[in-house]
């Protein structure tokens, strides 16, 4: 279990996760999670397909109706982003052997096309839980351990979206000024119109209260985004590695007995140096209004992510992700009918970060018998490094669709055909290139992004438990607990954006600058 641990960490921290690698570390979790199930459930691939938000950060740019770009470059996406302030609080409370969760996100998006978007979600999900930590021989009696542990949750989310473009001056760089602060302004009216619906007393007190709140709202209001239907489905497995000190009492059974039953627990503190987590996230959006009203997207992602150190924190995450979009009345059918689905878009986004900083996370028990109370909390700084890939396929026929529903449903030898990456994507296709790598290669628009990132995070946590000692090994579970994490983060263009343009003499891609990201420069906030 340390192995494991210490594996996931390793890997991620170091950014070098090879896809072998990463799918021999996905199955030895889940052969840990699903040990009846044997090495057949845990490569079926019935997880292939679909994600979690359609590769925003990859600059896709837009769909179908979009118009193509200025720049003349059907291969050249319309708009990256430029920069997004992200502000989320996660609660999590856990009975037993079940969890629930509820999380608010607050995105503020800068694009390069001189458009503002906000986003507020929040998102709710209930589960089960279980756990096993064992005592790192040799260390147990100073706190050393080793912890793994499996949830699955399934959860919806719901809010919204607004996009401010009101100002068109044709000046990109202008516009967007304009339009954040717009945005800003509209933030201030949600804040205000909350403390009044939140506000107690008699109903005119109410009305006056939302009269001046009103009167924040910027003088161009954004556009509602369209109403879309979310559902959200999610795996985790985790582990982590403590060292601390354990206190422990003389044993006297009586004050004055004399007696003595040995050396007692009574509880300890420690912290964490190493932790690791994969999720794996499948999320469904059915659109009901606005341009894309009446299409289903499916997004699936893959996500490793840890941290090592007591202090100074190193940090790493590595994510996959697969967007697909059906129109949502044939999907429909086609599922009632058991006939073969028909995408019409796919979007592939990939991205690592690494990064490090100042923190820590630490906990002190009690033991009281079998009965254990633990407090937790940190918080801390990073810094870090984002490096995102995207890759937009629109799928306008039916040998084209084909060859991608065939890759997601694992058709053919799943072996010899990963997940493409949008880089790999840009180089001549081998002999043994699948259909959707030359597919990616010939008509997928292809784009590359950094970003310099800040993260302020801090968490709190309370655990009332029930354990019993084994050897090496602590069995039991968890009555009551509850988790608290706030994180804000502030990521922001850096670099020179490219993307490939369509193939030349030789059938090469070359990487150019990205001239629609370029033109405008995200404003700090």
């Amino acid at each position: 279990m340390v192995g494991v641990v210490s594996l996931v960490v390793a890997a991620i921290v170091g950014l070098s996760v090879p896809a072998d690698e990463a799918t021999g570390l996905k199955s030895a979790v889940c052969r840990i999670l699903h040990p009846l199930s044997g090495a057949e459930a845990c490569s079926s691939g019935d997880y292939a397909g679909g994600g979690d938000g359609g590769g925003d950060d990859g600059g896709g740019g837009g769909g179908p109706g979009d118009p193509f770009v200025p720049n003349g470059d059907p291969f050249e996406p319309a708009k990256c982003l430029l920069s997004q302030d992200q502000t989320k609080t996660t609660v999590v409370i856990q009975i037993l052997f079940i969890k629930i969760s509820s999380s608010e996100t607050v995105k503020l998006q800068q694009w390069s096309d001189g458009t503002v978007t906000l986003e507020r979600v929040t998102e709710t999900g209930g589960g089960v839980t279980a756990s096993i930590s064992a005592g790192i021989p040799g260390l147990k009696d100073w706190g050393g351990s080793a912890k793994l542990s499996g949830t699955y949750l399934a959860g919806s989310g719901s809010g919204g979206q607004w996009l401010f473009n009101g100002n068109k001056t044709g000046d990109p760089q202008a516009d967007l000024a304009a339009n954040l602060a717009d945005a800003q302004q509209f933030t201030e009216y949600l804040k205000a119109q909350g403390k009044c619906n939140s506000s107690t007393g008699r109903s005119e007190l109410q009305m006056i209260c939302g009269y001046h709140a009103g009167k924040k709202k910027p003088d161009l209001e954004p556009e509602r985004a369209p109403d879309v239907d979310i559902t959200k489905t999610s795996t985790e497995a985790s582990g982590n590695v403590s060292f601390g000190g354990k206190f422990k009492g003389n044993g006297k059974s009586g004050k004055d007995s004399g007696k003595s039953d040995g050396p007692k627990d009574l509880g300890k503190i420690s912290g964490e140096v190493l932790s690791g987590t994969m999720t794996e996230d499948v999320v469904v959006m059915r659109t009901n209004t606005g341009v894309n009203a009446g299409k289903i997207t499916f997004v699936y992602t893959f996500t490793v992510k840890g941290t090592a150190g007591a202090v100074g924190l190193a940090t790493g995450e590595r994510m996959q992700q697969v967007a697909v979009t059906y129109d949502a009345a044939a999907y429909d059918q086609e599922k009632k009918d058991g006939d073969p689905h028909h995408p019409e878009k796919l979007v592939i986004t990939t991205s690592q970060e690494a990064g490090d900083g100042g923190g820590v996370k630490v906990e002190a028990g009690a033991n009281a018998g079998p009965v254990t109370i633990d407090v937790g909390g940190g918080g801390g700084t990073t810094k870090s490094q984002i490096h995102t890939e995207s890759a937009e396929l629109i799928l306008d026929n039916d040998g084209d669709s084909t060859a991608v529903e065939d890759w997601l449903r694992g058709n053919g030898d799943p072996a010899s055909n990963p997940l493409p990456s949008p880089s790999d994507a840009a180089e001549v296709p081998g002999p043994d290139a699948s259909p959707l790598e030359r597919l990616l290669h010939d008509k997928g628009k292809l784009s590359r992004l950094d970003y310099n990132a800040n993260t302020d995070w801090w968490n709190a946590s309370l655990g009332i438990g029930f354990g019993i000692s084994a050897g090496q090994f602590t069995l039991g579970f968890k009555l009551f607990g509850i988790d608290i994490t706030h994180e804000q983060k502030t990521q922001t263009i850096t670099g020179n954006p490219t993307y490939a343009t369509g193939p030349k003499s030789g059938g090469a891609r070359p990487w150019v600058e990205w001239k629609n990201c370029t033109r405008t420069k995200p404003i700090p906030t």
